[in-house]
């Protein structure tokens, strides 16, 4: 649990509030938020600069709201009057609370006001040269203060040029040895120290009730990327870390996904714009409730608030670019990786962390070991 939080309602008036904010979460007077920055406003929106997700108990009404991008969770149930991070704190129905929301919910369980804010609202393409917006990003990504954390390397362009710009420890878990040694020379070519957690089969079976629990999904997709991100927060926090640094948005906002390969120019504007809109509801909230659950808080500089407005506006042939009947991914970022990085690994094609810690292959060898497919397993694990 991170925010949780219920009225005792008398007469249309809270008389009195139970509730608490568990690490990476806060409590601020009547306020229960997960922000680094926080204004309760009913535009909070377009005026907190970050991810947040909060809960504000005021004298007539209570107020609440996301960021656009949706990338903290939050529920609520007029019937109970309560708030929760997740949608198991609730005996009855849970409502999740939109991206871009504000809502306003009065004492005795009716709207007053719901405010909905778009992604546009908050993030508009610029007109500015491709060189200019490359000098907001690297400048944001080197201003960025990682204090006291770590982070989750995997060799690849994006955790590598983190880890070239930051002085932070690096971690990496995985069960494919042919991983374990790329990320080993990884961190040597960049003349840093690494932490490996070697997991095999006993470590994901017990990790999975945990996981499935925690994400409220067995989506096989979610699971077998929510396994290896909840290990390497276990791992990161049993080497006395309470921060971790994941690459989160790269992908999407600089083209970093195999599928686009295959996409027209005009779609893969709109899927790139999609990707970024949806990466709260695809991948952040899953992440953001094991952060919840191992009280690990979540750092992705590539998802600061200057960056994406600046990538948005980068032309799509600069991301995924086309030359000598080859295509690169990611192209502009890698041209920015090159100035800090080895090209090796500026250039280096990675397959996605499901695929490279070999965790899905674990997850299937498991559900064939019990007779089942892979979703059935997932399933009557949710109900043991």
């Amino acid at each position: 649990m991170s925010i949780y939080a219920f009225a005792e309602v008398e007469e249309g008036k809270a008389k009195r509030i139970y509730a608490s904010a568990r690490y990476p979460s806060r409590q601020a007077g009547n306020v229960f938020c997960d922000a680094d920055e926080l204004i309760c406003s009913e535009d909070s929106p377009l005026k907190i600069k970050g991810p947040y997700a909060f809960v504000a108990f005021k004298a007539r009404y209570v107020l609440a709201s996301r960021d656009v991008l949706g990338s903290r969770p939050l529920y609520y149930s007029p019937e109970e009057f309560a708030f929760s991070s997740f949608k198991s704190y609730f005996d009855g129905e849970a409502i999740e609370l939109m991206p871009g929301e504000v809502l306003k919910l009065n004492y005795d369980g009716s709207i007053e006001e719901r405010k909905f804010y778009s992604f546009h609202d908050v993030f508009r393409k610029e007109e500015a040269s491709t060189d200019e917006l490359v000098e907001r990003i690297e400048k944001s990504l080197e201003t960025f203060k990682p204090s006291a954390s770590c982070l989750a390397f995997s060799g690849g362009v994006d955790s590598s040029l983190l880890a070239a710009m930051y002085d932070v420890q690096l971690i990496s878990v995985t069960a494919s040895r042919e991983e374990e040694e790329h990320v080993k020379r990884a961190a040597k070519l960049l003349s840093k120290d690494i932490e490996i957690f070697r997991f095999g089969e006993r470590e994901v079976r017990e990790a999975l009730p945990e996981v499935i629990k925690t994400i409220e999904t067995t989506n096989p997709l979610q699971v077998s990327i929510g396994v290896p991100i909840y290990l390497a927060m276990k791992f990161a926090k049993s080497l006395g870390y309470s921060r971790i640094i994941f690459g989160q948005g790269a992908d999407e906002l600089f083209g970093g996904y195999k599928r686009y390969e295959s996409l027209s120019h005009e779609e893969l504007e709109n899927a790139l714009i999609s990707d970024v809109k949806n990466i709260g509801k695809n991948n952040l909230v899953r992440d953001v409730k094991l952060s919840y659950r191992t009280e690990m808080k979540i750092l992705t500089p590539y998802l600061q608030w200057d960056v994406i407005s600046a990538a948005i506006s980068i032309p799509t042939d600069m991301k995924v670019k086309r030359e000598n009947n080859k295509v690169v991914r990611k192209y502009i970022l890698r041209q920015i990786a090159k100035k800090y990085i080895p090209n090796e690994l500026a250039y280096r094609d990675k397959k996605a962390v499901q695929y490279s810690t070999k965790t899905t292959k674990i997850l299937e060898k498991l559900a064939k070991q019990a007779g089942m497919g892979l979703d059935e397993y997932l399933v009557d694990f949710k109900r043991q």
